[in-house]
């Protein structure tokens, strides 16, 4: 199923049952920011990057470095070398995607970020060192960049697809099809929005951290609300400018997010989070931040 249709979405989501797969990743994967600076394009629709003045490579490159480590401790994760003529390669989730026995490459908006796409190292290593099935989208012509646009509850195969110039509905099918989801509810972001991602996370099949002022229409905040309740935490502006909005659980009881995030996190809602079963990891990533995502942006998952 795929539908603009709230009601549709909700007369089949509840049912949807935890058996789709894992809810959390078994590795990760992340590519170094090397050549970090203004990526000039992805700054035509990315209103979270900083000015040029504001990227501080040799910052940013620690930082990563510290994210690696820090991850390494809760599942394996790898890191590929980057490349200065990709200065948003730090970003992989957008490109490269996998579920159960693939990877998917996706169809980046920008030219700068579409070389990502031929790197024959990422490819070779999801298709020669773990043996997946390659779905290739990045040849065709409809923007569908993963992961960024597409957030997935992988415990009962539901997407959640925000529509922007970074996916259209056709590329938003292509992921669909490609992650072999069972359901998929598509809806347009808030004007100034860039990736679904930014603004809604889903975690371990069993909460969402909702940014409301991220979406163009309320009634779809409300619907994610009522799929994730008691356990749905609605972000505040504050809360949503901080990059609380991109979260991720690479495991059943932790929740990981920048240390700017985890500043910004109201107590109720670091205890609604608790409340669910999952503690807060947080790791200091400013310098990231100036290029327009943060901390679930960086990761790569492996299922």
């Amino acid at each position: 199923m795929m539908t603009r249709d709230i009601e549709s979405f909700l007369a089949f989501a509840p049912s949807a049952a935890p058996d789709f797969g894992p809810p959390t990743a078994r590795a990760a994967f992340l590519v170094a920011p090397d050549g970090f600076r203004l990526a000039e394009q992805s700054a035509q629709d990315n209103a979270y990057m900083a000015d040029a003045a504001a990227f501080d490579a040799a910052r940013a490159s620690r930082q990563h470095r510290d994210l690696q480590r820090a991850l390494s401790a809760a599942l394996p994760t790898v890191c590929f070398a980057g490349d200065p003529e990709t200065p948003d390669a730090l970003f992989p989730n957008n490109v490269f995607g996998t579920a159960a026995g693939r990877y998917v490459v996706g169809r980046m908006r920008h030219p700068v970020r579409q070389q990502e796409a031929a790197r024959s190292d990422i490819r070779s290593f999801f298709r020669d060192v773990l043996g997946y099935r390659e779905v290739d989208l990045s040849q065709q012509e409809n923007p569908c960049e993963l992961t960024g646009s597409l957030v997935i509850d992988r415990a009962r195969g539901l997407g959640f697809c925000g529509l922007s110039e970074r996916c259209d509905e056709a590329g938003a099918r292509l992921m669909h099809e490609a992650f072999g989801l069972r359901a998929t509810l598509m809806f347009d972001l808030a004007d100034g929005e860039y990736h679904t991602n930014v603004v809604l996370a889903v975690l371990a099949g069993r909460a969402a951290v909702i940014c409301p002022d991220g979406f163009a229409d309320k009634a779809v905040v409300e619907a994610i609300t009522t799929l994730y309740a008691p356990h749905a935490i609605l972000c505040t502006p504050g809360e949503h400018a901080a990059f609380v909005g991109n979260c991720i659980a690479l495991d059943q009881d932790k929740v990981w997010m920048s240390a700017a995030a985890g500043d910004a996190l109201l107590p109720e809602h670091r205890q609604q989070l608790t409340d669910a079963g999952f503690e807060v990891a947080a790791v200091e990533l400013d310098a990231i931040e100036a290029a327009g995502g943060s901390l679930r942006c960086c990761i790569g998952e492996v299922f």
